[in-house]
């Protein structure tokens, strides 16, 4: 057990005859114990600030592991946004794929259609000048008959 100021003080020694001065001896003890006294406050001054700073180094410890939870939940979350805008980057691209392959398809059906319609209307314009043809041959051909011979020369006979 620690010895305390009050055993320094009532500390009593016996007297011998060729024994120290009891004057100086007490007023020794009396340093020895206010010195004691001040080491003893400051000693628990010391423990209450090591017990502080071992509470501040835990608090300290916590915030270091929330943080680096939080640092760790943030690339996690970062790393989740990545693959998602990848994905969505993947499926617009697929999506545009699909359109465009959807807007060359109809562009090649109408071609194949004008195409169609045109070749008809070729083939329409072709019967078209052969009947046209036909028709302006036959007028011609009447044109050049005899009987506008006949009533050109004699009008009164027709």
């Amino acid at each position: 057990m620690p010895l305390t100021p009050l055993d320094i003080h009532n500390k009593e020694f016996k007297r011998s005859l060729r024994g120290y001065n009891e004057d100086e001896v007490n007023d020794f003890l009396d340093r020895v114990i206010k010195d004691y006294e001040g080491l003893i406050r400051h000693n628990k001054d010391l423990e209450e600030r090591l017990t502080q700073m071992e509470e501040q180094i835990k608090k300290f410890n916590a915030m270091e592991d929330s943080l680096s939870k939080s640092i760790m939940l943030a690339q996690e979350t970062a790393e989740e946004l990545k693959q998602n805008a990848r994905k969505e980057a993947q499926l617009v691209i697929r999506e545009a794929e699909k359109n465009a392959d959807r807007i060359i398809q109809e562009a090649l059906n109408k071609a194949r259609k004008s195409s169609i319609e045109l070749d008809e209307i070729k083939k329409q314009a072709m019967v078209f000048r052969a009947r046209f043809r036909s028709l302006i041959q036959a007028q011609m051909e009447m044109l050049d008959s005899d009987v506008w011979e006949e009533i050109i020369e004699d009008p009164d006979e027709a």
